[in-house]
């Protein structure tokens, strides 16, 4: 019975930092009201916004309010993992909401928008052409904070030493500073940083302030929500294009790895094993895919060259803007986009994927096992890889973690990709749309649409949340929530 109790006072622990996360998100849903003076016709959408928001701050307070001795718990992972997907399926639902009072969008739709902004996806069912200033940036806001983390914004300034557990639940390993709370506020002050400076250099580019803003955010989130229907290529513009490819491969970096760049130790950022398995990758990918398929495409060498670039930086970052459409693009080209995208962006980055440091490891592993055949048997080695904060001895249950999870995620994408094929679409494009939602990419071949069917959206939000959150994070968590309320109820 103590034990019961306990358990009872530990999931009063757990409701409460869901409704702490709650209330900041019911003030977030009134940020988008801030352009409302300059955009006065919009005037009659507030109270789309304003009844989430009140609804939810309501909730939360109502969930806060059960939390007692907070500032004495230290939270354990499976204890964070359980606030991060309780906090992720609400903040969805709300979020969804003023979709869904406006009548843009269907339930089914809007949860799809908002799983795709909160995850930083990018995939969209919205017509950008019809929709207003306040719900084109209401997606951006979602991928800004959806970029650095829902748990790690919302808790920054409350989460206490004690809070490791929720920080390395949000799949976080990149603790810049000793302190968790410090670390997330150096992470937002980067964050902000670099998208304040994005936006500025577009508008220097001549785009127009309301894209440069939501734009810049996008890029850096590795979100991918544009405010034009033909993304980046609508400007048709060099510089728009490189500063964007710019911004999305300073959000594929690991934050950690930025930190070690804006200390000046310029030499340590590019010792990093992520920083260089990314170059090589870029540096791989780019010339073949545009010598063997772009060029048959496209006349100039140097349209080769540019479409190159962004797409594939785009893919591998998984931030999901395009210049060109994929629709007359060969199999091999496709191909090395979905690779690209199946490996993803650097591990503690906004981006998705498989994430490239959990490729780069199961490749130096094997690469270390062929070298274990070639060395005489008593020879004793100690493999390591350099990670911003020094070098990290690899162990064999690390390569497990690691392997077990690649397994898992591979898996995932072999049942999304057939039920896309169920649904009728062919192999090819049902590959590349479902790791583009694993992934959280959001580069699309044209599956994903308001006409598409129910279940291909379900789909694809699944994997959208499973691919954002980490499925070790999100399998234990309900594992945990199931075992503990079977429990409490044998108890009564």
């Amino acid at each position: 019975m103590l034990y019961i109790r306990q358990l009872k006072e530990r999931y009063q622990l757990v409701i409460g930092y869901v409704g702490t996360m709650l209330i900041g998100v019911g003030i977030t849903l009134l940020m988008p009201l801030l352009i409302i003076p300059i955009y006065r016709n919009e005037l009659n959408e507030i109270w789309c916004f304003v009844i989430p928001s009140i609804l939810v701050i309501i909730i939360g307070y109502i969930m806060r309010s059960r939390m007692k001795h907070s500032e004495e718990a230290t939270l354990t992972l499976q204890e964070g993992g359980i606030i991060v997907v309780l906090a992720w399926f609400l903040t969805v639902i709300f979020s969804a909401l003023p979709f869904i009072l406006s009548g843009q969008l269907n339930f089914t739709q809007a949860i799809f928008e908002a799983v795709s902004g909160w995850t930083t996806t990018g995939l969209s069912v919205v017509d950008v052409t019809k929709t207003s200033h306040v719900f084109l940036l209401w997606r951006s806001i979602m991928q800004f904070l959806g970029g650095a983390g829902l748990a790690v914004v919302m808790l920054s300034a409350i989460i206490g030493p004690h809070g490791l557990g929720l920080y390395n639940a949000e799949g976080r390993s990149d603790k810049l500073l000793p302190n968790i709370a410090k670390s997330t506020k150096l992470i937002m002050t980067i964050y902000t940083g670099y998208v304040l400076a994005g936006t500025v250099l577009y508008i220097i580019a001549g785009m127009p302030w309301f894209d440069s803003i939501n734009h810049s955010i996008a890029a850096l989130s590795t979100g991918g929500f544009s405010t034009k229907t033909e993304s980046i290529g609508a400007y048709d513009s060099v510089a728009i294009e490189l500063i964007t490819i710019i911004l999305m491969l300073i959000g594929t970096i690991n934050f950690a790895a930025h930190y070690v760049l804006l200390k000046g130790e310029i030499k340590k950022f590019f010792k990093i094993g992520e920083i260089k398995f990314m170059f090589f990758l870029l540096s791989f990918a780019i010339p073949i895919v545009s010598y063997f398929s772009l060029s048959k495409l496209f006349g100039s060498t140097g349209k080769v060259i540019r479409v190159g670039i962004f797409e594939l930086v785009s893919a591998l970052s998984t931030t999901g803007f395009s210049t060109v459409g994929y629709g007359d693009w060969d199999n091999f080209a496709i191909f090395g986009m979905i690779i690209l995208m199946i490996i993803g962006g650097g591990a503690g980055s906004t981006a998705g994927g498989l994430k490239q440091y959990r490729v780069y490891i199961m490749l130096k592993s094997l690469i270390w096992d062929i070298k274990g055949y070639l060395l005489p048997k008593n020879v004793i080695r100690q493999n390591y890889v350099n990670r911003p904060e020094g070098k990290y001895y690899v162990t064999k249950n690390h390569i497990l973690e690691i392997s077990n999870f690649a397994t898992l995620y591979m898996i995932t994408y072999a049942i999304g990709v057939g039920i896309l094929l169920l649904n009728g679409y062919p192999l090819k494009d049902s590959m590349f749309e479902f790791a583009s939602s694993l992934g959280t990419v959001g580069l699309s071949v044209g599956i994903t649409s308001p006409d598409a069917p129910g279940i291909v959206l379900w789909t694809e939000t699944i994997g959208m949340m499973l691919g954002r959150l980490e499925f070790i994070v999100v399998f234990f968590a309900a594992m945990k929530i199931i075992k503990d309320v079977k429990l409490i109820f044998k108890n009564r």
